[in-house]
């Protein structure tokens, strides 16, 4: 059953807000026609005021807070500790959208039968998807790299153009946000600056379980391999995408953009996008060339994103805008 709410506001809560990806949602709620702020948790840093989308926030325990005051929760929990406090909103009532992997297709961690269904918070896989999001009370929202890739992959796989067997050959570059805001050396600004290298490598890392899953899901019979790589700034995600045709594709970004028509944050470029185009906006910008000297055909395709906005706290949104029955793009920077 769908919530449709009379009100002029929805109360929500967030769960991790002390987090880049919760610190963002409450960035977007504070700026949202119809959602409001009802509470904020951040364990470590309980009782601390911050300044949020230009207002005031108190972080609370989780345990000092009532999840039956919101209406919607997003959790913005670490992976492996989400699941306990979305069952718990869920049992309160409140519609979840989960920002951790314990959800997502591929991975473990599901408590009881009701929680298989939880839908793939990525509505721009299709209608039946949309749907599927609309109907629920809990969402997985995907991850910021499985969101550049799949929104890449999905309608050549949907359209039968990715042979069996095929190899699929995803690099990926992420902004520094992309690993969280605990301190690591690594992640120094003197260990990051004038630096670019990859990491994960050897096919392993933990985003590959959600993006096989999911192509699988659609009819995919291909080997992906993913490597990422840190870029030296905030925010954002670069993915190049290489994978053998069936067959050639006369004009590739026209067929991105008439498989893409209608979707509000889906952008075909003719040109190859830019990171300083999709920062702070909820939008994947995606272009797409034949390849030549290769004997197949071979397409490349990029793909742009804000990791911390449609990768992460604004796709939620979008799903929660889906679930409350209202319109999608509402409190979104396209």
């Amino acid at each position: 059953m769908i919530m449709h709410y009379s009100v002029n506001t929805i109360p929500v809560g967030v769960l991790g807000a002390s987090g880049y990806a919760g610190r963002e949602i409450c960035a977007l709620v504070a700026r949202h026609p119809r959602f409001s702020l009802a509470f904020a948790t951040a364990n470590e840093q309980r009782g601390q005021r911050v300044r949020i989308g230009g207002r005031e926030i108190t972080f609370a325990a989780p345990d000092d807070v009532s999840l039956a005051d919101a209406a919607v929760v997003f959790s913005a929990l670490p992976h492996g500790a989400s699941l306990p406090w979305v069952e718990r909103s869920a049992a309160a009532g409140a519609r979840v959208v989960d920002l951790s992997s314990d959800l997502r297709p591929g991975h473990g961690g599901v408590a009881s039968d009701e929680l298989v269904a939880v839908p793939y918070g990525m509505p721009e896989l299709g209608a039946s998807t949309r749907a599927a999001i609309r109907a629920a009370s809990i969402v997985a929202n995907p991850g910021c790299y499985p969101t550049s890739i799949l929104l890449a992959l999905a309608p050549l796989q949907a359209a039968g153009l990715i042979p069996a067997g095929a190899t699929i050959v995803a690099n990926a570059a992420s902004g520094v946000s992309g690993a969280g805001n605990s301190p690591k050396r690594e992640l120094l600004f003197a260990e990051v600056a004038d630096d670019y290298r990859a990491y994960g490598v050897g096919n392993t890392h933990r985003h590959l379980h959600e993006m096989r899953a999911t192509l699988k899901t659609m009819g995919g019979d291909a080997d992906l391999v993913f490597t990422p790589h840190l870029l030296p700034v905030a925010r954002g995600i670069l993915a190049t995408i290489t994978l053998p045709l069936v067959e050639p594709l006369d004009d590739p970004v026209g067929f991105f953009r008439h498989a893409y028509a209608g979707e509000p944050f889906v952008e075909i470029a003719d040109e190859q996008p830019t990171l300083r185009e999709v920062i702070h906006r909820n939008v994947v910008r995606v272009s797409a060339v034949m390849l030549g000297g290769t004997r197949q055909p071979t397409l490349l395709v990029t793909s742009a994103i804000d990791n911390l906005v449609k990768g992460a706290a604004g796709q939620a949104v979008q799903n929660a805008n889906l679930m409350c029955g209202i319109d999608e793009c509402a409190g979104l920077p396209a």
